[in-house]
């Protein structure tokens, strides 16, 4: 298994970069999602890089570097729903909630088509027959929450191996996004470090700083490893491996988003709590993130079941049938 970047693939990265900077600086990012940004990046083929034949591991890269630009939007499902026949327009996703408890939809208001998933498949729900409370607060500022009691049955656009295959596949996208988010925070951490001041030198230069600073690498670098490997484990269908690769991807991650956002806020020090500060904003959508498809710790229970010869079943909730429509 080769995890360096062919030359198709680093081509691949810079021109989503070269995208992102070109079209989707901070301004455009915190204007929030909106079709424009769905009708940009469709044409870029960012939901349509499978359909085109490209591989997993390409759209890890991808799904990288807009973690990288922490663009907003239901991203993964668009991804997984490309090659869905009589899906289209802006999809969004989310598990099917047991019994009693209620879902939360990201971004209904903005949805074309909801897809639900449980253990039996994958439904597509018509957004206006859901009906939910909007977060006046939502956690992640750029990602719009409705509360829904109850999601509807849905017409079936694909059976239970299509559902847990997303899983697998839908963790792998989101993993890549919190590691763009892990490389976000380093690379503007960094670049802070060298600029700001204290007692005549850059804060970079204090033995405390660096340490802050090598972790975040650390923890970025590790979880590119794991997230490629994941990738490359989709791609060759490894039935045996996938599931702990996937797990592992998803919980190294996971823990590297949400520690180097954590990080990034103390080396900003004060300017790090402000709105005008970038860095909030990776770190939240860090949180949010680590609620799709399993937490890290979800997945860290998954990989120790999965070395103690238990079985790996895909993360998300075991579910009943939906209601009859």
């Amino acid at each position: 298994m080769d995890l360096e970047l062919s030359d198709d693939q680093v081509a691949l990265r810079d021109g989503i970069a070269a995208l992102l900077e070109g079209r989707f600086d901070s301004e455009r990012v915190r204007a929030g999602f909106e079709r424009t940004v769905w009708d940009e990046l469709a044409a870029a083929g960012v939901f349509s890089l499978r359909p085109d034949g490209f591989g997993w591991a390409d759209s890890a890269v991808v799904f990288e570097q807009l973690g990288t630009g922490v663009v907003p939007g239901p991203l993964v499902a668009g991804h997984l729903a490309a090659d869905l026949a009589g899906v289209a327009g802006v999809v969004g996703g989310v598990d099917r909630p047991p019994a009693g408890t209620a879902a939360m939809v990201e971004h209904l208001e903005a949805l074309d088509v909801l897809l639900v998933l449980d253990d039996r498949g994958v439904w597509a729900v018509a957004p206006v027959e859901v009906s939910g409370e909007a977060s006046p607060w939502p956690l992640d500022p750029l990602t719009p929450v409705h509360r829904v009691a109850a999601l509807p049955a849905g017409d079936r656009v694909g059976d239970a191996a299509v559902a847990a295959a997303w899983r697998e596949q839908g963790a792998v996208l989101t993993a890549a996004l919190q590691l763009g988010i892990a490389q976000a925070c380093t690379d503007r951490s960094v670049a802070y470090a060298m600029e700001r001041e204290q007692f005549d030198r850059p804060i970079g230069s204090f033995q405390a700083v660096k340490h802050l600073l090598a972790d975040m690498l650390v923890r970025t670098e590790v979880a590119r490893a794991a997230v490629y490997a994941a990738a490359a484990h989709l791609d060759e269908a490894d039935p045996q491996g996938v599931g702990r690769a996937v797990s592992t991807a998803k919980a190294l991650a996971g823990e590297a988003a949400v520690a180097n956002g954590r990080a990034a806020t103390q080396v900003h020090g004060g300017m790090g709590f402000t709105w005008e500060v970038d860095v909030h904003l990776f770190l939240k959508r860090a949180w949010v993130l680590d609620t799709h498809f399993g937490s890290a710790a979800d997945h860290e229970d998954r990989v120790a079941a999965a070395l103690a010869g238990g079985p790996t079943r895909a993360v998300g909730p075991a579910v009943p049938p939906p209601p009859t429509a």
